[in-house]
């Protein structure tokens, strides 16, 4: 087993003064020695050292939600269109709306289920 990390592009939806084709850098983290069954996203943000926000969630809320609505607490995932997926986070500080590539998020996920195969099969 061993860890994933993928850096990906994303939008925030708002309707502050951002220019719509802007992206913000976002970094997809799995760790199956720390938690097999959960997906961080760090954001931009001040919370932590490095100056990212990072949420941790179900792995298979992530999947889920890339086929439709999936979520009811703190994070929310679903697809947007065939090609971009919008995953909604919630905290007492607002919410951060932040849609992807599809195709970035499945890549990720592909890449954490490689992660915990089993070797040699």
């Amino acid at each position: 087993m061993y860890s994933v990390e993928q850096y990906a592009r994303a939008h925030i939806v708002t309707d502050a003064d951002i220019p719509e084709d802007e992206t913000i850098p976002v970094v997809l983290r799995y760790d199956p020695e720390a938690d097999p069954r959960s997906v961080r996203v760090g954001l931009p943000g001040t919370q932590t050292h490095d100056g990212m926000h990072e949420w941790t969630f179900s792995r298979s809320l992530l999947e889920q939600g890339l086929r439709a609505p999936a979520g009811t607490g703190e994070v929310r995932v679903w697809p947007c269109g065939r090609v971009q997926a919008v995953v909604e986070f919630h905290s007492a500080q607002g919410v951060s709306v932040v849609q992807f590539e599809s195709k970035a998020l499945l890549r990720f996920l592909r890449r954490t289920y490689m992660a915990t195969a089993p070797v040699g099969r």
